[in-house]
């Protein structure tokens, strides 16, 4: 004869049975979040191009919009934002803009790139390289840079961090958080401990705390005119008791200038560069 099975053994498992399906409704909700905030600036890029060039449907002026978007190395949803934000071109043009100047990209003193970046270094791999470089003045492995894009803080390079913190911050569009608010004030924002700090909500808080942050620093990234162009945090797994030293403040305000204006320049130049050829290419398509 079998064992009688053990009579306590579906009262422990039921629980985390229903935490596991507590935790994949969490992620499916987030999942869907994320998609309605990411997919209003694709489809509407798509009905300005199928608009504009007369394009047989909108597969097409997403075919047109990915294919430049890997031509240049710049994200889908970086260049979908350009599509909406910037004035289209003249009627009949064959230039979007015509007699623009280009300029060299400006140094990026301290942060030292990957060797195979290449000339034409793309976004990501100066993203990846100012994410070493703060994580290394703020003596932590965790942290993440976001770029500012339609009111959002969008994520766009991690380190350290959770799936739940990535799937849960893809997207930041409220003020309760370290970025958000240094995003709105243009100024570093310091929480020395996450657990008791009033500047979260408390889901946030909660998200934070399970990736094993307990401390965290956010740094906007500012153009030479003071325009956001996006937040770069360090998380620290314990408290900071002391804070930031002076240096560690000055070499971040040193390393987000420089990408600040990198940023700029990126916009005026290489994503101005990719419009160009969508638009000569959007001109030869039948």
């Amino acid at each position: 004869m079998g064992q009688e099975p053990d009579a306590g053994a579906g009262t422990t498992q039921e629980p985390d049975a229903r935490n596991d399906e507590l935790q994949q409704l969490t992620e499916e909700n987030l999942a869907l979040r994320n998609r309605a905030l990411a997919h209003p600036t694709v489809s509407a890029a798509q009905g300005i191009l199928k608009e504009r060039y007369r394009l047989p449907g909108l597969q097409a002026a997403f075919d047109l919009l990915r294919g430049t978007s890997q031509t240049y190395n710049i994200r889908l949803h970086t260049l979908a934002d350009a599509v909406i934000r910037i004035s289209g071109p003249e009627p009949r043009s064959v230039a979007w803009f015509p007699g623009r100047a280009r300029t060299g990209a400006p140094p990026l003193p301290g942060i030292t790139l990957a060797r195979d970046a290449g000339p034409a270094v793309p976004q990501g791999a100066v993203l990846s390289a100012v994410l070493e470089r703060v994580l290394d003045i703020a003596e932590t492995d965790m942290g993440n840079v976001q770029l500012a894009e339609r009111q959002l803080l969008r994520l766009d390079k991690h380190q350290g961090l959770s799936r739940r913190f990535t799937d849960f911050f893809a997207f930041v569009d409220h003020a309760e958080t370290s970025c958000s608010q240094a995003a709105q004030a243009r100024q570093q924002v310091t929480v020395r401990d996450v657990e008791t700090a009033t500047v979260f909500d408390e889901r946030s808080r909660q998200v934070i705390l399970h990736a094993g942050s307990r401390a965290c620093h956010s740094v906007p990234l500012l153009d030479e005119q003071g325009i956001l162009r996006g937040v770069i945090s360090s998380h620290h797994a314990r408290p900071l008791t002391a804070g930031l030293t002076q240096s560690q403040l000055e070499a971040l305000r040193t390393a987000s200038a420089a990408v600040g204006q990198w940023l700029s320049w990126h916009r005026r130049t290489v994503v101005l560069d990719a419009l160009e050829h969508l638009h000569r290419t959007a001109r030869r398509t039948p």
